[in-house]
């Protein structure tokens, strides 16, 4: 009982009434106006720098030593005031962007020394660039300081170009690429890995791109080199990063960035053989560590994450279609494409990997295109189209489709998740299976060079396609009483492929084929479906039988 008088405690106010504090403006919060002046300063003295080297020597102000010496004097003074400065209280902020600014100048330094006035051996400029990235990169992480890492790498990076446009500015950047490389393996900086990669690969990109049209053969073994190293040094980075934290992404992508410049630089070459070399090359790197990655004895030893081996393979695959189509001809491309489409499906039936099923599918689906290309419907209606565009080579395509397609089913129903009956699935896979026979019937048909080559690979066409449906049939009849789930599938696809069948022979092959041939074709298909329903009727007949029986013995 509250005393007389006094005044009871008022209740607690509720969480959803409380008045909300209100939200600091983003101009007053601490340190943001600090960092946006300190990455002003440091870009507009940066611009000062490349200007003191560049803009002075073309006015012909002052001799080339002072610029140099004034522009190594000025970093010097800046590194120096930087580190002082950082300790002090509030100064981190200023200190950091004073010593990136330091840092970055004298890598510009280095590079007009190197390129622009040919004091240095390139050799020894890189080594001395090196050891100023180092240096830079090393102060960041004593100060445990993404941002100071991140700062001179695109400091010296973004303007680099301004000192020089020369394929010698692409080994200045895979410096910056390679030297952040101990970091990244310390320190979870995913903006570093970002800052590192992306100017070397865009730089190496745009001078690749450039060559496509026209450039000397002796630039391009240069620009294929730096392709390559921007590459190699993408993956070992990201292979040595991911075995110390596998749940780096951001490592990952940037692998997929590193590689874009190897992928485009096939296209440089005229000669076939060049460019099969290089893109096979670098399929076979990638989809070996891929490989690695999902094979079980090595995995373990890898320790290379999935998200990695996605990348690679995806890649890896890239690069093996250029192959493909460098090293065939229009005609045997599908040829390729279904070879490596056998090759992923079974790897992915195999180790149960979805991502090799993936990439699997993808060939198919390119393989199929273009056998679609050269065989398509049109093709194989016109007797004049088939002799022209018909021969060995899609008949090999048209065998390798039924192969991939077996080899396809089998590989989901080993697939953890996948639904390998579904009525979708089995139909689709008629489809085309019937549509592979007839291309490969055909195919046959007018590489024999016979006069009726052509009706008559129709006409087996047709026919194969009764017997397909008859086995499908029967074998549905079977399991009739037994798996009722898998009659249904199959007794389904194998009436589907009946039907095309006769609606085949009677809109396609009764205006084509020549008489005895469609005779032929007629007979075979009739007794064929005399056999068919002949046993449908007795197979039902006897499920029926059985179950008045159970219901008498009830």
């Amino acid at each position: 009982m509250p005393m007389h008088g006094a005044v009871p405690p008022r209740p607690p106010v509720p969480p959803h009434v409380r008045p909300r504090e209100p939200r600091t403006p983003w101009w007053q919060r601490d340190g943001v106006i600090s960092r946006i002046l300190a990455v002003a300063g440091m870009a507009v003295t940066l611009i000062g720098v490349v200007m003191l080297l560049v803009l002075a020597a073309q006015a012909g102000f002052f001799g080339p030593v002072p610029r140099v010496v004034a522009g190594a004097v000025f970093s010097a003074g800046l590194i120096a005031a930087g580190v002082r400065v950082v300790g002090r209280t509030g100064g981190r902020v200023g200190g950091i962007a004073v010593v990136a600014t330091g840092v970055a100048g004298a890598y510009l330094d280095v590079i007009a020394v190197t390129v622009n006035y040919h004091w240095l051996h390139p050799v020894l400029g890189f080594a001395v660039a090196l050891g100023v990235a180092a240096g830079g990169v090393g102060l960041a992480m004593r100060w445990r300081s993404q941002p100071l890492a991140v700062l001179v790498v695109l400091g010296a990076a973004v303007l680099s170009p301004v000192l020089t446009t020369r394929p010698v500015l692409l080994a200045f950047l895979i410096v910056l690429q390679l030297v952040c490389v101990p970091v990244q393996v310390a320190r979870n900086w995913p903006y570093l890995h970002a800052a590192r990669t992306v100017p070397a690969a865009l730089a190496t990109l745009v001078f690749v791109a450039g060559a496509v049209l026209d450039t000397p053969a002796g630039e391009r073994v240069w620009l294929v080199t730096a392709a390559a190293m921007v590459a190699l040094v993408g993956l070992a980075g990201t292979i040595v990063v991911v075995r110390r934290r596998p749940t780096d992404v951001a490592a990952s992508l940037m692998t997929a960035v590193a590689t874009v410049p190897m992928l485009i630089a096939p296209g440089m070459y005229h000669e076939r053989f060049d460019a099969v070399i290089i893109a096979s090359t670098t399929a076979t790197v990638l989809l070996m560590v891929a490989a690695i990655a999902i094979m079980p004895k090595l995995r373990e030893y890898a320790r290379i994450p999935g998200h990695t081996a996605v990348v690679t393979a995806v890649a890896g695959s890239i690069a093996a279609v250029e192959a493909c189509v460098g090293a065939t001809r229009p005609a045997t491309l599908p040829l390729a494409l279904f070879l490596l489409a056998l090759v992923f499906l079974g790897v992915a039936g195999q180790q149960r990997s979805r991502g090799a099923a993936g990439i699997g599918s993808a060939f198919v689906v390119l393989g199929g295109c273009t056998l679609l290309n050269i065989a398509g419907p049109g093709i194989l209606a016109s007797r004049n189209r088939s002799e022209v565009n018909l021969g060995m080579a899609t008949t090999l395509g048209g065998v390798l489709a039924l192969a991939v397609l077996a080899v396809a089913l089998w590989c989901a129903r080993r697939l953890p998740g996948m639904v390998s009956g579904s009525a979708v699935q089995w139909i689709a896979a008629s489809i085309a299976g019937l549509y592979a026979v007839t291309v490969t019937a055909v195919s046959i048909g007018v590489a024999t060079g016979a006069p009726k080559g052509f009706v008559i690979g129709h006409s087996a066409a047709t026919v194969l396609w009764m017997i397909a449906a008859t086995v499908v049939l029967l074998f549905g009849l079977r399991k009739l009483a037994a798996v009722p789930t898998v009659a249904k599938l199959a007794l389904g696809s194998g009436l589907l492929v009946a039907g095309a069948a006769v609606v085949k022979l009677f809109l396609f092959d009764l205006a084509t084929l020549d008489g005895l041939l469609r005779g032929a074709a007629f007979i075979a298909v009739g007794v064929l479906l005399l056999l068919v329903g002949t046993r449908y009727a007795r197979a039902f007949a006897e499920a029926g039988a059985d179950s008045r029986s159970e219901d008498d013995a009830d």
